[in-house]
């Protein structure tokens, strides 16, 4: 499991914690509060860089920073994605603290009946879920009109979607198109003294490794939290999901750099094919390799990339996800608004098979998993950042082998 004493390196530079290691919250540790309390603490919660900024709208429901005009009310994407799911799927909530909990940006996911009931009293409508997009007129016009309308309604949300995975990937993917054409690549730098036994070079090429990928942990969090629909998702299932899916989604953004002999890092440093197989074996080198220059064939946006990166991230199927339906909800959310940017880019043009290039990304990243366990047998003689070692579970010390 994570280590609170690690982790917290990471949440001590977010400004909306995702808790990536497993500790569950404290029941009943937010109690009621009056009017002028919750205000007190409203206030306190937006009280962040981002606050100051004159473009700074609050949600009206946790006070985040809003995205948008959301079912008649200013709100973020967060709660905008929680009030029409609470409506499409008719859930009824309960709450275990007479309906009176906080709702704040920083535990508006502990209490979904107070928060629904926030949703109302602040006035999102229902029948703004019900009608989508659709404008009023075209309502009146008739059940057969509206219908009609309400089919460019998906293509809005699909776009509306794509526009805030987008800005999330472009915000915290240091591997951008710019950025690939001006990097000066070079060869990784050869140990001194050189390494002559096989698993010692193993051993040097995994730390390189380890150093070049462990700051894409923090950035791979911060896209997280701005997915739609993922913060509302349980703190356990949001640590599986960074967890489980953090390899695959670093590979998804360095197949820009990956060419057939080599795969380069966002520092310019790369590893040839040839080192890739030492730190792995010759058919997982080939896969990776494979992988990039597939989804490097589809010439995808940076917005595709990044709906790509968020059907990856929102994966059901990940051992220990108990949330599966609703995980599932939103990767089909998703991978629907990258088949529709991908349609109307290429304008009839050829579809992208973008559920076999997930399935082939998903059959890297299970062997991966498994190739993870000469780390885990060889950890007494490697010097990993403790960070890496936490997020594949690398132990570091006898106790973490207890």
């Amino acid at each position: 499991m994570l280590r609170v004493v690690v982790i917290d390196v990471i949440l001590n530079l977010m400004d909306d914690p995702i808790r990536l290691h497993s500790v569950p919250a404290v029941k009943g540790s937010v109690r009621a509060k009056s009017h002028s309390d919750q205000q007190q603490y409203a206030t306190a919660d937006n009280a962040s860089p981002s606050a100051g900024n004159k473009t700074f709208v609050p949600c009206k429901v946790c006070g985040d920073k809003a995205s948008g005009y959301h079912y008649g009310v200013t709100s973020c994407e967060g709660c905008k994605g929680f009030f029409r799911r609470s409506i499409q799927k008719q859930i009824e909530y309960r709450c275990l603290r007479d309906g009176k909990c906080l709702v704040i940006r920083l535990n508006r996911n502990r209490c979904q009946f107070c928060r629904f009931k926030k949703c109302l009293a602040v006035g999102m409508s229902r029948d703004s879920v019900r009608y989508g997009r659709v404008p009023k007129r075209s309502r009146e016009k008739g059940s057969e009109e509206s219908s009609s309308e309400g089919g460019s309604g998906g293509g809005e949300e699909a776009a509306e979607l794509a526009a805030a995975v987008g800005a999330a990937h472009r915000a915290h993917c240091v591997f951008s198109e710019d950025m690939a054409r001006a990097l000066h690549r070079r060869p990784l730098p050869p140990p001194s003294p050189p390494h002559p036994q096989q698993e010692a070079q193993r051993a040097w090429l995994w730390q390189q490794l380890a150093v070049r990928i462990t700051p894409t942990v923090q950035r791979v969090v911060e896209f997280a939290k701005r997915v739609p629909g993922f913060p509302d998702l349980t703190q356990d299932d949001q640590l599986i999901l960074i967890k489980m899916g953090f390899f695959e989604i670093w590979l998804s953004h360095a197949a820009r750099l990956a060419t057939d002999s080599m795969l380069t890092f966002d520092d310019g440093v790369y590893v040839t094919h040839q080192q890739l197989e030492i730190m792995y074996d010759a058919p997982f080198a080939a896969s990776i390799l494979g992988f990039a220059s597939n989804l490097n064939a589809l010439c995808l946006t940076e917005s595709e990339i990044g709906l790509f990166s968020a059907a990856v991230l929102v994966t059901p199927d990940r051992p220990g996800v108990t949330d599966i339906k609703v995980v599932q909800y939103h990767q089909d959310r998703i991978v629907e608004a990258l088949k529709y940017q991908i349609s109307i880019r290429q304008a009839g043009g050829e579809s992208a098979n973008i559920d076999a290039l997930l399935s082939e990304l998903r059959a890297v990243g299970s062997r991966h998993s498994l190739l993870l366990d000469w780390f885990r047998a060889n950890w007494v003689t490697l010097t990993l950042p403790p960070l890496f070692a936490e997020i594949f579970d690398i132990p570091k010390g006898d106790e973490d082998l207890q």
